[in-house]
């Protein structure tokens, strides 16, 4: 499988949305088109910034955006924050 299938959660709007992401995809590519698509998701409530990060919902911890998907260990079901 070439993709794995995230939970992105978004506190602003306090919703969740299931997401596709590609293994090979690097996650500063990733967080760049999640930021837009979910600013637009949203209706006015999330705003993408320089600063908008991806982190694990559970504990919080910041996903390094020069990995890849796969490298990072993300799998079918991760749960994920967008903020």
């Amino acid at each position: 499988m070439d993709k794995v299938l995230v939970e992105v959660f978004i506190p602003a709007s306090e919703k969740s949305y299931d997401v596709f992401l590609p293994l090979e995809s690097k996650l500063h590519e990733v967080v760049h088109l999640l930021a837009g698509t979910m600013t637009e998701l949203s209706q006015g409530y999330f705003t993408a910034t320089h600063d908008t990060i991806l982190c694990d919902r559970k504990t919080g911890t910041i996903l390094n955006i020069n990995q890849t998907v796969e490298e990072t260990g993300l799998m079918n079901g991760a749960k994920l924050m967008l903020i």
